[in-house]
C-alpha cells in the first residue's frame, strides 16, 4: 500500500506521519527531503539566485532562498523547477527501496510528486484556523501578517486534491491543546485506526 499524506500549514500531518510510523508504517518526508535536494542542487540554485542564497559558511541557507522567492510567483517556479526533479528522483528512489511494505509519503506539495497518480489512498488532514494560527505562532515566531499570507497563499489548497483523486479520507486535527486536548487525541487515534481499517492495514 502506497498512501500520501498532506495538509495546510500548520494542520499536523507531521503529527499524524508519526501516528502512522507506531502503527508500524514507514513514512517519507519529503519536506525534509526537499533539504537534501537543495544541497544536492546548490549549484544550480546559487547560479539563479546568486550569493543572496548562501549562508555564512557557503551553504544554501534555507530560510535566506525563501525569502527570495516569496510572494513572487516566477522565482518560485524557478526554484521548484530546480528542486522537485530531484526530490522526486529521491523519492521514487525511497519507494523502490522498501518493496512489500506499506508506505506514506508526507508532502505538504503532495500534487506535484511523481508518484501522485500511483497512490493508493490520499490522508489529507485539516485543522481550524484559529488551532493553525496558534501553531504557527507557537512554532515558527513569523509575524501575524506573514503568517497571514501563508495561509492566504493555500486558499484552494484542498480543492486541487479533490479535482484531482477521489480516494480522499480526511483527518480532523482539532490539536491537542486546550480543555478538550485529551478528548481531541483520542478523536485522532480513533480516526486513524478507522481509516487503516478502512483500506485493509491495520497493523
Amino acid at each position: 500500500m502506497l498512501i500520501g499524506l498532506t495538509g495546510k500549514y500548520c494542520a499536523g500531518k507531521n503529527h499524524v506521519a508519526r501516528m502512522l510510523e507506531n502503527r508500524g508504517w514507514l513514512v517519507l518526508d519529503v519536506d525534509k527531503l526537499g533539504h537534501r535536494a537543495i544541497d544536492a542542487e546548490r549549484e544550480a540554485i546559487i547560479a539563479r539566485f546568486g550569493a543572496a542564497a548562501l549562508g555564512r559558511e557557503g551553504a544554501i541557507d534555507r530560510k535566506a532562498l525563501g525569502a527570495l522567492v516569496f510572494g513572487k510567483p516566477q522565482e518560485l517556479a524557478a526554484l521548484e523547477a530546480i528542486i522537485h526533479p530531484a526530490a522526486n528522483r529521491l523519492t521514487e528512489e525511497w519507494i523502490a527501496e522498501h518493496p512489500g511494505q506499506n508506505l506514506a509519503v508526507n508532502a505538504a506539495l503532495l500534487h506535484r510528486s511523481s508518484v501522485f497518480d500511483r497512490l493508493d489512498r490520499i490522508v489529507l488532514v485539516t485543522a481550524p484556523f484559529p488551532t493553525r494560527l496558534f501553531r504557527a505562532l507557537r512554532r515558527d515566531g513569523l509575524s501575524i501578517m506573514t503568517l497571514l499570507k501563508r495561509f492566504s497563499s493555500q486558499k484552494d489548497f484542498e480543492a486541487q486534491y479533490f479535482a484531482k483523486k477521489s480516494d480522499i479520507l480526511i483527518v480532523r486535527n482539532k490539536g491537542a491543546f486546550g480543555p478538550f486536548a485529551a478528548q481531541n487525541a483520542k478523536k485522532l487515534e480513533r480516526r486513524i485506526d478507522t481509516i487503516l481499517a478502512r483500506i485493509g492495514m491495520v497493523r
